[in-house]
């Protein structure tokens, strides 16, 4: 009688650990799509939890109470965007630069996102005018700088 009641408590936890690793699994789960694609959607994939990207359109940020308004845009496509998240926005967030958002489309074509990465678009670009560095000649031998 012993036994049963422990192996009932251990499938009763092992059971309930399961069921919890797969629903976030699930829960956490976002499938990237081009703000383009977005239309497209139907059934089950338009409810999904979903990525999108694209550049911040300059003048779009409104802060409203309980949410921030932009607008993202990628290869003419734009797309509405409400962030509802309780994370402060990077200090990146600003116009023209790009942004990852992700959160679940409304019905009424909005964006709502939980999450919203950005990084300044001009910062890892290269100075217009300015010749690239050379690459490294692989057929030379590499140097040492005698530091150990």
């Amino acid at each position: 009688m012993r036994q049963k009641k422990f192996l009932l408590g251990a499938l009763i936890i092992v059971g309930t650990l399961g069921w919890l690793g797969f629903r976030g699994a699930s829960e956490s789960k976002a499938y990237y799509h081009t703000i383009a694609e977005l239309d497209g959607l139907h059934g089950g994939a338009a409810h999904q939890r979903i990525r999108v990207a694209g550049d911040i359109r300059p003048g779009s940020i409104e802060h409203l109470t309980g949410r921030i308004d932009f607008v993202i845009m990628e290869q003419g496509h734009a797309l509405n965007v409400s962030y509802v998240g309780r994370d402060p926005l990077p200090d990146t967030f600003k116009d023209g630069s790009q942004a990852l958002v992700e959160g679940h489309r409304m019905p009424d074509g909005r964006f709502v996102a939980e999450k919203v990465q950005a990084k300044c678009a001009s910062k890892y670009e290269s100075v217009p005018g300015k010749p690239q560095p050379a690459a490294p000649d692989s057929s030379s031998p590499a140097r040492s700088t005698g530091q150990s």
